[in-house]
């Protein structure tokens, strides 16, 4: 059986060689998605089958729809992981600050750092980062097939969900041959993807309903209608009894529209602004985009924060970047 990750193998075995005999936390993105858990629930199951004691850190809770993930393994706050002095692996992570600026402080010298992030300048002492796979659990899957460690139905459900909602239940241009082999090696391993689509798509509250309707009414379109722009104010996730967790997948609605080559999101909250960003072409790097304003992600998602900066002084500045940007595409494809 050919290798799927060769240029990996060996620092993957370094990683697993570096965390025998020490306690390991895997750390975790702020605002954790499905591949965000997935992954950290899959490595950290993966090296407690080879007797290596380690737990999962977040700065922020695991969210409701993918509690189902978690099953027996531990979840624990900074400060315990602190004072058990655990040697920190980052995952889908494009830098430490991704954890938050906290838990960049608190873990500056990580031990491993596995990502598919196109920024992620491999913060680590090991980096296992592959820019051409659809998601972190991707690569942990193919490392682990490639390393030829077992995995139970708990950990192939934990990467098959962070595969499914990275490549947008395999739409994305990122999804691969490799990407549907390593599906179904995890769908045999026992994952259940329609107990998993059940978890992540029909479980909605009324409140999730009421944002996103607030959401659509607020999409306004610009630069020849190649972006569409909505916007969640402050204030809103208190009105609609829902949390932030709760914009998961709004902006796909805006990227969706016929015509539309980028779709926006952009919500205020507590003084700060944060945009994401979702194209359908590679060719329009959001991620640099992302990037004028302190961000960063990938090609066709990425994301940013402001603080410190009014509304009407940031729209326009997004406004213009985005039409900039629309505007150095076209003239690329004359």
């Amino acid at each position: 059986m050919a290798l799927l990750y060769p240029h990996l193998g060996e620092a993957f075995a370094s990683l697993l060689g570096a965390c025998a005999g020490k306690r390991v936390v895997v750390v975790g993105h702020a605002r954790p998605d499905g591949d965000c858990i997935g992954s950290q629930v899959a490595l950290a199951r993966l090296l407690r089958a080879r007797e290596i004691d380690a737990v999962c850190c977040n700065p922020d809770a695991v969210p409701r729809r993918l509690e189902f993930l978690v099953t027996d393994t531990p979840f624990v706050p900074l400060a315990v992981a602190l004072s058990e002095e655990r040697a920190a692996i980052f995952v889908d992570c494009a830098d430490r600050n991704r954890a938050t600026e906290s838990f960049a402080a608190a873990f500056p010298a990580p031990l491993g750092n596995i990502d598919h992030h196109l920024s992620n300048p491999g913060f680590a002492a090991i980096n296992l980062v592959d820019t051409a796979s659809a998601a972190t659990a991707e690569i942990l899957a193919g490392l682990a097939r490639d390393a030829g460690m077992a995995t139970d139905a708990a950990t192939a459900n934990a990467l098959l969900t962070g595969i499914a909602t990275d490549t947008g239940q395999f739409r994305f241009s990122a999804t691969t041959a490799r990407t549907f082999r390593l599906t179904a090696d995890l769908v045999e391993a026992g994952a259940n993807p329609a107990a998993m689509g059940l978890q992540l798509y029909e479980r909605e509250t009324f409140g999730k309903m009421q944002l996103l309707q607030r959401f659509l009414a607020s999409l306004e379109t610009f630069a020849g209608g190649r972006v569409c722009l909505g916007l969640l104010p402050d204030g809103i996730y208190a009105e609609t009894g829902t949390s932030v967790e709760d914009t998961e997948g709004l902006v796909d609605y805006a990227r969706s529209i016929e015509g539309v080559e980028i779709g926006v999101l952009v919500e205020v909250r507590g003084g700060a602004i944060k945009a994401s960003l979702r194209a359908k072409d590679a060719v329009l790097r959001v991620d640099r985009l992302a990037a004028l304003f302190g961000g960063g992600g990938h090609a066709c998602a990425a994301g940013l924060n402001v603080k410190g900066e009014p509304l009407e002084h940031f729209l326009p500045r997004l406004r213009a970047a985005l039409e900039a940007q629309i505007a150095a595409v076209a003239a690329s494809r004359l």
